[in-house]
């Protein structure tokens, strides 16, 4: 729209209409709540921004954790010119548009261009390739904000030419200073006399989950509901309804879906069950599908349990089964059964690591031959030589039937080249299993030695 007389008024309206978040935006880097960990003093992004030695950089964190701010405060404190864009509306055509502008620029006035792209994990990877040319040639800075993890959600050739930086949810305490501000502030809330009780005040601090636009969404909804009482005042059942309870970060598709998945995997595996049932919890809130849990917990009860409790195996499928037939949200009392018991079972990965190895020679190593005494019977009757290509002798290369042993224990050859894979550990059931599997084999071995028969008459 075209500058006029009027233009200054209707920016002012614009500006007063704006939700608080947005009035309240900091101007400064020391506006900023949080982040210290890349905006304190001595921090390597605080001292680019200082000494003016911007380069295209992507910044990742959760909402509400200042990523369009601190565009904003570098814009101004850089003195760049600033582009904008939005990873769900702009199109190629405008990415080079903004890109040929920003040369013009540089090469007129020397004046380097700020280009913002929010979520720019939205952006395609041809429309992400169109930035490359300004990046490479320095006539843009650009600023990529998402709240993806970077590694996954935006082009690699372009994350190369970029510094990551990735911001914190706020602290509780930073959250508490915003929104004691937001009182008195020119621009906050704008009732007189309005008081925040501190209770109030650590609740929206603490439920907002870091998230610094949401609670001061939920303190202006507070204060637009006393606005006009003789004394305004927020307490903490007024706060709990305009927060409109905790809402914790969640993405099916994100970060958060694979990091409370393996928070509760590692738990488990760690025998932790109080942290387990948290990260349970925290899946159930944040709408997690129980079907992909009773997966995970089934997969971890043969991975990380196994032999030491065969039981877990049966657990974790009646909970599927059971999770299936019940649905929620009484399936959380199914679910929190079986990962309190495969967190406190016995531990062991011993029948996991005997397929990972047994796969990488079945991959890798020379292919072993089935031995000749267990082929298929029709196949052994029709080969008149043996393993060595010898021929067999009357008799020779029979298959013995291990039932026929007293023990029960076969005694032949079963694969034809020395290889151990499964290694019980000395943990629950499988330490049994550990000292009955070395009498199989000290007893094959004995056989092989010529020291014991190597089938014994079951008949008394």
């Amino acid at each position: 729209m075209a500058e006029d007389l009027w233009s200054p008024i209707r920016s002012e309206r614009r500006a007063k209409a704006a939700p608080l978040a947005v009035r309240m935006r900091p101007r400064t880097l020391d506006e900023i709540a949080g982040q210290r960990h890349c905006l304190g003093e001595g921090a390597l992004l605080r001292r680019l921004i200082e000494q003016d030695a911007l380069s295209s950089m992507i910044v990742s964190g959760p909402p509400g954790t200042g990523k369009t701010t601190l565009a904003e405060v570098i814009a101004a404190r850089t003195g760049a010119c600033t582009e904008r864009a939005h990873g769900a509306t702009t199109g190629v055509k405008e990415l080079r548009e903004k890109i040929e502008s920003a040369a013009r620029r540089l090469g007129e006035s020397s004046r380097r261009t700020l280009l913002f792209v929010d979520e720019i994990h939205r952006l395609a990877r041809n429309q992400q390739d169109a930035l490359l040319e300004g990046v490479e040639a320095g006539s843009v800075i650009l600023f990529g904000a998402t709240t993806e993890n970077p590694t996954w959600a935006v082009a690699p050739a372009l994350l190369s030419r970029s510094t990551v930086f990735r911001l914190q949810p706020v602290g509780e305490e930073d959250v508490a200073i915003v929104l004691r501000r937001a009182l008195i502030h020119a621009d906050g809330v704008g009732v007189a006399g309005l008081s925040l009780d501190d209770d109030a005040c650590a609740h929206l601090a603490r439920a907002c989950d870091g998230d610094v636009r949401r609670a001061l969404s939920a303190l202006e909804t507070a204060a637009a509901a006393v606005r006009g009482n003789a004394e305004p005042k927020i307490d903490l059942a007024l706060a709990r309804a305009a927060l409109d309870g905790k809402i914790p970060v969640f993405d099916r598709d994100g970060d958060e879906h694979y990091d409370l998945a393996s928070a509760l995997i590692k738990s488990m595996r760690g025998s932790d069950p109080d942290a387990a049932v948290y990260w349970l919890a925290r899946m159930l809130v944040g709408g997690e599908d129980p079907r992909f849990i009773c997966r995970r917990l089934a997969i971890f009860a043969s991975e990380d349990v196994g032999n030491a409790d065969p039981r877990a195996l049966q657990t974790a499928v009646a909970c599927w089964s059971a999770v299936e037939r019940v649905g929620m949200p009484e399936a959380q009392l199914i679910l929190s059964q079986c990962v309190t018991f495969l967190a406190v079972a016995p531990k062991s990965n011993a029948a996991a690591c005997a397929i990972w190895e047994a796969i990488a020679d079945a991959r890798e190593a020379r292919t072993v031959p089935v031995p000749f005494t267990i082929l298929d019977q029709t196949k052994r009757r029709l080969t008149r030589t043996g393993d060595d290509g010898a021929p067999l002798a009357p008799g020779a290369g029979a298959y013995q039937y291990p039932h026929d042993r007293a023990d029960g224990i076969g005694t032949q050859d079963y694969l034809g080249v020395s290889r151990i894979y499964y290694r019980p550990t000395n943990r629950g059931l499988e330490q049994a299993i550990g000292e009955h599997l070395e009498r199989i084999r000290a007893t094959r071995q004995c056989v092989r030695d010529g020291t014991v028969p190597s089938t014994i008459d079951r008949t008394p």
